[in-house]
């Protein structure tokens, strides 16, 4: 069992729950840039994206069961729990 699995799939949830977010912000809000966060910030609304963004770690952790990469699914979910956690706060 590699233990650097499970880091590399964390690594993978967060890209792509960054990169969902960048998609949400893009196609439905006038905010167009992560340049222009600190709108999204001032408006309070910045948990939801984050949370909205971490939908497509559905598909990267079904994705990565498929390929028999279980420790790497399991990052994904740890990369999961962490950014809800991180919402609680924000």
């Amino acid at each position: 069992m590699r233990k650097i699995d499970l880091l590399i799939g964390f690594f993978v949830g967060i890209v792509v729950a960054l990169i969902g977010a960048g998609l949400f912000l893009r196609f439905f809000t006038e905010v167009k840039t992560f340049s222009d966060l600190h709108i999204v910030s001032e408006q309070g609304i910045l948990g939801k994206v984050i949370t909205l963004g971490a939908v497509l770690n559905i598909a990267a952790f079904f994705l990565l069961l498929q390929m028999k990469k279980e420790l790497m699914a399991r990052g994904i979910v740890l990369a999961t729990i962490i950014l809800a956690i991180a919402t609680l706060f924000i």
